[in-house]
């Protein structure tokens, strides 16, 4: 309704209620005509409610999309970037969805840059909320799956584009966590690289640092790490079984991932709202930071050249 008729609408509202007020000193002959007016006043009082209410969810439903719209960044085809670090470095620095060409890509793909922590991260997995399940199969494993619009969107980049961006040079892992209590993490890996599916995108990492403590080598015991290792682990998923287990870790723990005998890490477990009891540990686990038996609020794992030198543009 536009603000012609809201204004139409109120001034005979208004009208309405001054004929009321003098009609309380008519005959009584008039009483009848008085209650129709009322009652008429209340029927546009209770329309010109609903059509403010009406106007309030269409301009709602008018900012959503945009909102969502706004997370892509059209850079047009002029140029093809192999990652996110190559789009920081030529001026970009706004955080979204961009489409890059890892170099042995068959075609382009759509990524999240994180612009932010110095800059040109590419997302490779997001967990936000639960709103995606991550038990899934090889094919969906290889392919990649979840929300890919939203800029808090849970998903699994691929293992084909995790083995397409990590062959085509010496590539970080950064991974970012944080608990329902809102305590943050990290855990940083020097020389992260995921082989093709010929190799079952057996997982090689380097050098750690961080706050959140060596859950992936599993160095925090000795006598523990010839299981909870996951250096040069192969990926596994229900309907695929590559760990050392006798049984199927992916099966058991509810996910996709580099199991051992089984996991001292599993970023791609059930998502509970931290502890959690569960016939195994199949909540997203860093076990360094809470052990097996909570699982985090969220994660981010993201990478970019071991080298990268941010350009001042």
């Amino acid at each position: 309704m536009g603000k012609t008729e809201m204004l139409g609408l109120r001034l005979l509202a208004f009208g309405l209620v001054f004929i009321v007020d003098t009609s309380v000193s008519a005959p009584d002959d008039c009483q009848q005509e008085t209650i129709r007016l009322r009652s008429q006043l209340r029927t546009l009082e209770s329309q010109v409610m609903k059509q403010q209410q009406l106007i309030q969810q269409l301009r709602s439903q008018q900012v959503e999309p945009s909102a969502e719209q706004d997370n892509f960044v059209d850079l047009g085809e002029q140029t093809e970037y192999a990652d996110c670090a190559q789009i920081y470095n030529d001026g970009k620095k706004r955080s979204g969805f961009y489409i890059i060409k890892p170099l042995k890509a068959p075609s382009k793909i759509r990524v999240y840059c994180d612009m932010s922590e110095g800059g040109g991260w590419t997302v490779l997995q997001r967990r936000s909320d639960g709103s995606e399940h991550f038990d899934r199969d090889w094919k969906e494993y290889k392919q990649g799956f979840g929300n890919m619009n939203s800029a808090n969107g849970e998903f699994w980049l691929g293992n084909d584009n995790l083995h397409y961006l990590t062959s085509q040079g010496d590539y970080s892992l950064r991974i970012n966590m944080m608990d329902f209590s809102d305590n943050q993490r990290f855990a940083l890996y020097k020389s992260f690289k995921v082989a093709d599916e010929k190799d079952s995108y057996q997982l090689q990492f380097g050098e750690y640092s961080g706050t959140a403590g060596d859950s992936l080598a599993g160095s925090y015991h000795p006598e523990v790490q010839w299981w909870a290792s996951h250096q040069g682990m192969k990926f596994s998923t229900y309907d695929r079984d590559n760990d050392r287990y006798e049984r199927n870790c992916a099966r058991e723990d509810k996910a996709g991932w580099w199991f051992n005998r089984c996991h001292s890490a599993n970023l791609n477990g059930y998502y509970y709202k931290g502890p959690y009891t569960a016939v195994t540990d199949n909540g997203i686990v860093w076990y360094t930071w809470h052990g097996w038996w909570y699982s985090l609020k969220s994660v981010v794992m993201k990478i970019r050249p071991v080298d990268f030198e941010p350009n001042a543009v």
